[in-house]
């Protein structure tokens, strides 16, 4: 009746599904066969309808018992197919995740194996180079994520009883009373070999072992700590996840063994993500779902899963999209990100640097050439930038002279450390020659003198304008005027290092965002700013809140939003005169 009824309503397909789940529920003694009778007969009301949830509990317990069956194949495969294309919350219908992971599961036991995994996410994708269902993506990562979870779901539970982020952070110094549950065993460090920690520094703590079934989590701790850890120690709030996992003399080190079934769950799911990560189309999706490192500390702190997700990060770092690789950066200030944890240093780096090289590259050839990013390896990354400079590679070279350049470096002797870092190898020593140059010229431009007003014809280039400001000095120059010319963000390299610059004028000129956001750090002095009629957007005008002295800005015809328009007049107290017409905040 529900198959031929001509009615166009959910229920009357739900109604049957709702009474085989109930009689499922009812009898418990079915026979395999019964069983996969039972699913063959549903099967046509489930090409148009969810299981509820009782049936897919059912799903579930028979792709765990039988994941060989031919069912598994020809009637879930519609079902999941059906459920990743139009679910919309898997947190309101948990258990359609769980069937869908169990289905996957069952997928990787057949002797194929991931061949045909990847072939089912090969179908879910479909033939042409953009995937027809945008939902299909987030339901997998989400199907992925929680089965990574589960497998370290038994540790993450015993959590009470295994040392919690603050002492791994202190080094376990103070005896935990917490009292084990069974089968979880917690292994407490010796009164004697405590009370020697107090006279050998560099004595270790005995090792504090958790165990179970399915995991085995070894955590070593030394009595010695860092500065900053110490100084931090008695703060009470969380301290910061990756501090925890650092891999360091002064750090925790942890060494986690999935058993035999948790093994496969997580290589399978691990290898999904790598899937996931070769579609060009997918690939801005995935980094931003993944970008706040939504894992669980414990696959952090595990060599395997960091190792082969290692894969998916690198495949950020090549792609050339921004909307990509800026997803390698912390989601917000103040927390790490995945290019902190693959950082020299980081727990999840086991190399010597060459996928951080790879990821300061991509970033440095985007619009992430700026003081602030310097800043942040200098004052953290500065050796392993250092040692690969030291290797001859050309990024790291390039990044030490920018930290030259840009005066990052305060202490004189890193100064001259980095000289002859540069200096040891051919290609640094030309870059730093280069730069030498550059500080002449610069020197030269900046001294005081010369016009205090001027304009650049009509049909000006970027290398006209650098051929004008190389001929003599400028360090007296307050208004710049570049209006109809067709100067580009390219020029803002020679821009920033006009001293006395108060006024510039870029109207009608294809100045860019990635200008704005090397104007906005180097001249903090500018008061007025002309961007009639140039392509910048949300993204490059956000960074204008940093110009504290402007009072007079020109967004006329631009693709300025409202949002953003708000937020600028927030923040810029100075702010007298400002146009906006034809834009969305007009």
């Amino acid at each position: 009746m529900a198959l031929t009824s001509p009615l166009q309503d959910d229920s009357i397909n739900q109604a049957p599904l709702e009474i085989v789940s109930k009689l499922l529920s009812e009898n418990t003694n079915l026979t395999t066969q019964e069983h996969e009778n039972i699913i063959v007969a549903i099967a046509p009301l489930l090409e148009n309808n969810h299981p509820p949830p009782d049936l897919c509990e059912f799903f579930c317990k028979h792709c765990r018992e039988r994941p060989r069956s031919m069912v598994v194949i020809e009637v879930f495969t519609p079902v999941v197919q059906r459920i990743l294309k139009h679910n919309m919350d898997f947190g309101k219908c948990p258990r359609l995740r769980l069937f869908t992971q169990e289905y996957i599961l069952a997928l990787n036991e057949l002797n194929a194996g991931m061949e045909v995994v990847k072939k089912f996410i090969q179908s879910m994708h479909g033939p042409t180079g953009h995937c027809p269902h945008p939902r299909v993506l987030p339901n997998l990562v989400a199907v992925c994520l929680a089965a990574i979870y589960s497998c370290y779901e038994e540790f993450i539970n015993s959590r009470d009883n295994s040392p919690s982020l603050k002492e791994i952070r202190n080094g376990c110094q103070q005896p935990c009373d917490r009292k084990p549950t069974l089968p979880l065993r917690l292994l407490h460090p010796s009164p004697d070999l405590v009370s020697q920690e107090a006279t050998l520094s560099e004595a270790r703590l005995k090792s504090v072992v958790v165990a179970s079934s399915e995991i085995h989590v070894e955590v070593e701790h030394t009595s010695t700590a860092k500065p900053a850890l110490t100084a931090s120690a008695g703060n009470d709030s969380e301290p910061n996840l990756i501090d925890c996992l650092m891999v360091s003399p002064a750090c925790s080190t942890m060494s986690i063994e999935l058993g035999p079934q948790a093994d496969r769950t997580l290589g399978c799911y691990v290898e999904i993500l790598k899937l996931l990560s070769d579609y060009d189309d997918w690939r801005p999706s995935l980094a931003s779902l993944l970008q706040p490192i939504p894992f669980p500390k414990e696959a952090l702190a595990h060599e395997k899963f960091t190792k082969e997700l290692k894969y998916v990060i690198q495949r950020f770092a090549e792609d050339p999209r921004q909307e990509v690789h800026s997803c390698l950066l912390s989601v917000r200030a103040g927390k790490d990100g995945w290019f902190q944890l693959y950082s020299p240093g980081g727990v999840a780096c086991d190399d010597d640097g060459e996928l951080f090289a790879s990821m300061v590259h991509i970033l440095m050839g985007s619009c992430y050439k700026t003081k602030k990013f310097l800043l942040s390896l200098a004052e953290n990354k500065l050796g392993p930038c250092m040692l690969l400079a030291l290797r001859g590679n050309q990024t790291m070279v390039e990044i030490l002279c920018l930290m030259l350049e840009y005066n990052i470096i305060d202490n004189n002797d890193t100064q001259l450390q980095i000289i002859s870092t540069l200096e040891s190898t051919g290609v640094g020593k030309r870059m730093y020659e280069q730069l030498c140059d550059r500080q002449r010229e610069l020197k030269e431009l900046q001294r005081k003198g010369g016009p205090t007003r001027l304009t650049l014809p009509s049909k000006s280039t970027d290398a006209d304008l650098a051929r004008l400001l190389s001929s003599g000095s400028f360090g007296n120059l307050e208004n710049l005027s570049l209006a109809f010319t067709n100067v580009t963000s390219a020029c803002a390299e020679h821009l920033i290092k006009l001293p006395s610059l108060k006024q510039l004028n870029l109207w009608s000129t294809q100045f860019g965002d990635a200008g704005l956001r090397l104007l906005s750090e180097h001249l903090t002095m500018l008061q007025v700013l002309n961007l009639c009629e140039t392509p910048v957007t949300d993204a490059g005008l956000l960074a204008l809140s940093s110009m504290k002295s402007l009072c007079s800005l020109n967004m006329n015809s631009t693709k300025l939003s409202a949002d953003t328009y708000e937020d600028l007049k927030a923040k810029l107290p100075n702010l007298k005169e400002v146009d906006v017409r034809y834009t969305e905040a007009w």
